[in-house]
């Protein structure tokens, strides 16, 4: 066989096949519609002895990056996503025959595709740059098809992170498209499209026409569901907390009553056994009948071991509770700092590696590199003396090792060396991924936890205290310490009473999930994967069945529990397939993970979903027609017609309308005053509206009579600074002029 060499960037050469002759290609096992992923080969092979190296990435910002640093002997394009994909106007999947998909162009991509056809046919070899997981996998194989690269060759690059290093290697070193994710993610796919074209005209027909359901966002509905079911059902008990406010010198304490003549008053760490008025006074007036006598007072040193580093979930989760971004707007900011930023002195270059993995692992070279930074700038005892390992958590957790954590891809990069590079929202990003990652590989913190016991005649009081005594990791990521430093009493010292607190308290329902409880929940379940953690909530939200409170916490709406009811009483049984049970999704997980791995055949896996969900699909056929909750009446009537007007809820959530519709078609938005005054007009309220795209915004009480408007939450108070109005955003208002930035004072 003849062969070319093809130079390559940064790194010497490389072989090419050039003949002509057909390779026996490597067939993914999944079936298919289309006659062109049947082939085995395409009918002309690419591989021109002259001519550039086209690398086909899915990003244009990507390509922009791979250009700059690849140079003149590479075309970099992006194919933008999936070139091809399912219609989504029919269910397109053959059953009757091994549920071969039928893949179409993806509609608007036909001048791309002749582009890319045209560039290829040019180009001395293709190599398929797509994102190194399974949904990028089936990217390259449908590229594959597409431009006629033998699925033989070694045509497959994949970037987990975007440097030069990484660039040099990844493109000498091609690898096969690997047909075991490919069959792996169509099976997903499969599955999904199955789900969800056959469960929703039955939700059209036995609830309401539109609906639709989700193979892992029913799992997901189902838990937010049960969560407020289990909150509508809960009755709180009520409980005394007595406390002993104590001096000792110039010391003060706060002791907690927890026993009573030895017997301990405390049930999940609460005095829920001082359920009564009656018996808080008994102890009440034996504490202040009797001498308050230090019993022990006892410390011991607690190592706390390093933070992992991120991994998809993790980073979501902490970027929702720090810098409240939801997981859809962290992927988003996550993927341009990985596909690459304009440094000043160093050209484009990607900040942190791939961003989708559930792995914990850490290159050599990255942990070498993070230790020489560590042992650079902080004294020695910050160094352990071996790196930090971590394992994997979560049922069913599935680790690529070909991934790592999220890290940055130069510790030396360091969030404020490129600030001024970064938007306000990438910087906070890659702080808190930088700073996660330093932090892991330091030594563990140390405190001082300390435990004060007292007796006040038949009551034993007591008091924890937590001091840290060495930083460790902490002085790079926040560390939660239980209790404020204790000042050492000695035993058999005879403490001061001051005043004694008792507060009637009652026990509280669950509380209702956040955006990064919902993620923590699904992965523990292992329910979905890095890839769609962002998206699940999302999808819930547009489709009307859930909502966030003032907390930004999920409750489900009047539609969402009828659908989940429906569901759970139809698909949520024990002999059949059930789309609602966590521990069923979570098991289809690892059978799709098992395809990846060549361990099952993603045929077997459909087959036998299908089997036994197509019956309870069946049966739920004969089910009878639901009724929707009636629209809440809110005690006023039409000004147009005098009928009621109700609460309903459209596209771009609720509204108020007259219940005498369509007769009567007047609506008006549902407007919630922030009890802050117009600071243009100064006599309208300030009164929070939706977008048309559902976003929150704020405007005057008054419109059209004032236009007042901004996406800020406005906080009625100017800038002490610069006198320009101030915002809210959380316990903290700030002014976007000048920076200025204070705690609110809620008292």
């Amino acid at each position: 066989m003849e062969s070319t060499k093809i130079k390559i960037f940064y790194t010497g050469v490389i072989t090419i096949p050039t003949s002509n002759k057909k390779v026996s290609a490597k067939k993914s096992t999944a079936g298919t519609k289309s006659k062109t992923t049947t082939k085995k080969t395409a009918e002309k092979k690419i591989s021109k002895p002259s001519g550039k190296v086209l690398v086909i990435v899915e990003s244009p910002s990507k390509a922009a990056t791979l250009s700059n640093m690849l140079g003149k002997n590479y075309i970099v394009k992006s194919s933008k996503g999936h070139m091809k994909d399912l219609p989504k106007s029919r269910l397109a999947i053959d059953i009757e025959h091994d549920f071969a998909p039928e893949y179409i162009l993806v509609k608007g991509k036909a001048a791309l595709k002749n582009e890319l056809l045209k560039l290829a046919e040019e180009s001395s070899h293709v190599l398929l740059a797509s994102d190194p997981d399974r949904e990028g996998e089936a990217i390259a194989w449908h590229l594959a098809d597409i431009l006629g690269v033998d699925l033989a060759e070694k045509c497959r690059v994949r970037f987990y992170e975007i440097t030069a290093n990484a660039v040099r290697a990844a493109i000498s070193n091609p690898d096969y498209i690997d047909v075991n994710k490919v069959d792996a993610q169509q099976a997903r796919r499969i599955l999904d499209r199955l789900v969800g074209y056959t469960l929703s005209p039955l939700l059209w027909k036995k609830i309401r026409y539109g609906l639709s359901a989700g193979r892992v966002q029913s799992v997901a509905l189902n838990l937010i569901c049960e969560r407020e079911r289990e909150i509508t059902k809960f009755v709180p008990d009520p409980y005394w907390l007595i406390v002993a406010q104590c001096t000792s010198g110039k010391n003060n304490y706060e002791l907690r009553a927890e026993k009573l003549n030895g017997t301990s008053l405390m049930k999940n760490s609460l005095p829920l056994l001082i359920n009564s008025e009656a018996k808080a006074k008994e102890i009440i007036a034996e504490i202040k009948a009797n001498d308050i006598i230090v019993s022990e007072f006892r410390t011991k040193s607690v190592s706390h071991s390093a933070p992992a580093p991120f991994r998809t979930s993790t980073l979501q989760q902490e970027a929702s509770r720090k810098l409240s971004m939801i997981p859809a707007h962290t992927m988003r900011i996550a993927q341009a700092l990985y596909e690459g930023i304009n440094i000043p002195g160093r050209g484009h270059v990607g900040l942190i590696t791939y961003m989708r993995t559930d792995s914990l692992r850490i290159s050599n070279e990255a942990l070498a590199s993070c230790r020489n930074f560590i042992a650079a700038n902080f004294k020695p005892e910050y160094l352990p003396e071996a790196p930090n390992t971590f394992g994997a958590s979560g049922k069913n957790v599935k680790i690529q090792d070909a991934h790592e954590a999220i890290r940055p891809t130069d510790i030396n990069l360091t969030p404020d060396s490129v600030k001024e590079a970064l938007t306000p929202e990438q910087y906070k990003l890659y702080n808190m991924i930088w700073r996660r990652f330093v932090a892991c590989q330091m030594s563990p913190a140390v405190s001082a936890k300390a435990t004060l016991k007292a007796e006040a005649g038949r009551v034993s009081l007591r008091q924890e205290g937590e001091t840290l005594t060495f930083d460790g990791w902490s002085c790079m990521w926040p560390i939660d310490l239980k209790g404020s430093e204790l000042v050492r009493v000695k035993a058999g010292e005879v403490m001061k009473l001051g005043k004694v607190q008792s507060d009637n308290k009652f026990t509280k329902p669950p509380a209702r999930y956040s955006e990064a409880g919902l993620i923590k929940t699904l992965e523990e379940n292992g329910v979905g994967r890095p890839s769609t953690y962002a998206t699940i909530a999302g999808t819930l939200e547009g489709r009307g069945y859930i909502e966030k409170n003032e907390e930004k916490r999920f409750f489900p709406t009047g539609l969402g529990l009828t659908v989940d009811e429906f569901l759970a009483q139809y698909f949520n049984r024990k002999d059949l397939s059930s789309i609602v049970d966590a521990g069923f999704t979570a098991q289809m997980e690892k059978e799709l993970d098992e395809v990846e791995e060549a361990q099952r055949k993603w045929l077997d896996v459909v087959g036998e979903f299908w089997k036994e969900f197509s019956t309870t699909l069946d049966e739920a056929q004969d089910a009878p027609r639901v009724p929707l909750p009636a629209p809440e009446p809110i005690g006023e009537a039409c000004p147009e017609c005098g009928h009621d007007l109700v609460k309903k809820r459209g596209r771009f959530g609720e509204f108020i309308a007259c219940s005498n519709y369509p007769t009567c078609k007047y609506t008006r938005p549902i407007l919630s005053a922030i009890g802050v005054k117009c600071p243009k007009c100064g006599e309208g309220d300030i009164v929070q509206r939706k977008s048309k795209k559902g976003k929150n915004f704020y405007g005057c009480s008054r419109y059209p009579e004032c236009d007042y408007v901004s996406w800020n939450e406005p906080a009625g108070e100017k800038c002490p600074n610069c006198g320009e109005d101030l915002y809210r955003r959380g316990s903290t208002i700030y002014c976007a002029n000048c920076k200025y930035k204070a705690a609110i004072n809620e008292e």
